[in-house]
């Protein structure tokens, strides 16, 4: 068989392999917003090399403003924490168990992929380093490996919070999230408005929470079908018309992510602009629903979106590494144009898209070992606690470094 037949067959015998009610839709979805993480990631983030070799990160929005449009596309974690919460409401209906061992079922499936890619990489980085691998490219690396896992902590977080949302959303509907984003506002009045200047830093961290559970609330309300296209109508033009202000009105960043040197940011913590966004995008996902699912149902279209949902937290975990495995035997090289030179002009934007590719590539590789992280351990009775306890130390010991603790 040639190898397209062989896709063909192995894309039909996968649909036929999928139960009658699974929801393509929302698998779809979930997809879609898992890879826009790496696809984000690669693409505008760059790397500079210093006269001694080593790699520090840089940014193509520091030079160009206008891709700033890019990252309202690529940034759509609030179509995850939609589906998630969307997908949540649905299990903790279906539970058998009592609420604390379905969270606990669902932390420990988030946790193995997290310790093991810390493990791997605080094993790797000495080795790496007497290698001849310089500290700061090390550290660099260890940076964009910590950083897209901050968001399985806060994840776990909101999980462990569905009970509550689950309730919420049976009393006031979609509206249940309302609250959260008025939550966000106050903290936006008092971050940037008059009172600025006399206002706490640690205040901003009062917006994590809410700006982020904004939409997984919205899920929950979905799943519990109290929000229909009605809603989904309301969710897109308010949400849109909500960003518009913003940006127009209020000045708001134009990124969706952190420019270096700004000296404002909308991610970290979100913004209102992020809510407004998620708001629109959520409107539209709701209100494209079926005629996602309906594309779906095409074998072709449906198997690639089940291979990713199988390989989430494999691509969340380990997409910056496969950067790395490009850009740092690249940077042994020299200025390699899209990898290790400044992105700083429309050239390294083309030759940054043609290394995707490769990056992808080498993420196949990696997620063949990597994704044994995802499957439960079969360590024999006795020795499991054991290797947790030293997977933890390890990851931990990542952790310090990687946040320049060490």
């Amino acid at each position: 068989m040639s190898a397209l037949a062989r896709l063909h067959a192995a894309a039909g015998r996968i649909d036929r392999q999928t139960p009658a009610g699974r929801d393509r839709a929302i698998d779809g979805l979930r997809a879609l917003a898992l890879l826009a993480v790496p696809t984000g990631h690669w693409l505008l983030g760059g790397f500079t090399l210093d006269p001694g070799g080593g790699l520090h990160n840089a940014s193509p929005l520091s030079a160009f403003g206008a891709l700033a449009p890019a990252s309202w596309v690529l940034q759509m974690l609030g179509i995850f924490f939609l589906v998630g919460g969307y997908a949540s409401a649905l299990s903790f209906r279906r539970r058998t168990g009592s609420a604390g061992t379905w969270l606990k079922g669902r932390t420990v499936r988030l946790g193995r992929p997290v310790l093991g890619v810390t493990m791997v990489w605080a094993l790797a980085a000495p080795a790496l380093y007497a290698a001849g691998v310089p500290e700061v490219t090390l550290r660099t690396g260890a940076t964009l490996v910590i950083q897209p896992l901050w968001f399985v902590g806060v994840y776990v977080v909101i999980t462990a919070l569905t009970p509550y949302c689950v309730r919420a959303a049976g009393r006031l509907g979609g509206w249940a999230a309302a609250p959260l984003l008025a939550s966000v506002a106050v903290v936006d009045f008092l971050r940037y408005g008059p009172l600025a200047g006399s206002v706490p830093g640690w205040v901003s961290l009062l917006a994590i929470l809410p700006g982020w559970m904004f939409a997984y609330q919205l899920g929950v309300s979905w799943g519990e079908g109290r929000i229909g296209r009605r809603g989904g109508r309301l969710l897109l033009v308010g949400g849109t018309l909500l960003f518009a202000v913003l940006l127009v009105v209020f000045h708001y960043p134009a990124s969706m992510v952190g420019v270096p040197g700004a000296e404002r940011t909308n991610s970290h913590p979100p913004s209102l602009l992020v809510l407004a966004l998620a708001a629109a995008q959520s409107g539209a996902a709701i209100l494209l629903r079926d005629r996602l699912a309906r594309l779906l149902a095409r074998p072709a279209l449906w198997a690639p979106v089940v291979v990713v949902n199988l390989c989430a937290m494999t691509i969340l975990c380990w997409h910056q590494t496969a950067m790395l495995a490009a850009a740092v035997p690249g940077s042994f090289l020299g200025a390699v144009a899209g990898l290790t030179t400044a992105p700083d002009s429309l050239g390294w934007i083309a030759a940054r898209v043609a290394w995707m590719p490769v990056f992808a590539v080498l993420l196949v590789g990696i997620a063949r070992y990597a994704r044994r992280f995802e499957r439960p351990s079969r360590a024999v009775r006795g020795h499991g606690a054991v290797r947790r306890t030293v997977a933890g130390l390890l990851a931990a010991g990542f952790a310090v470094f990687a946040l320049g603790l060490a």
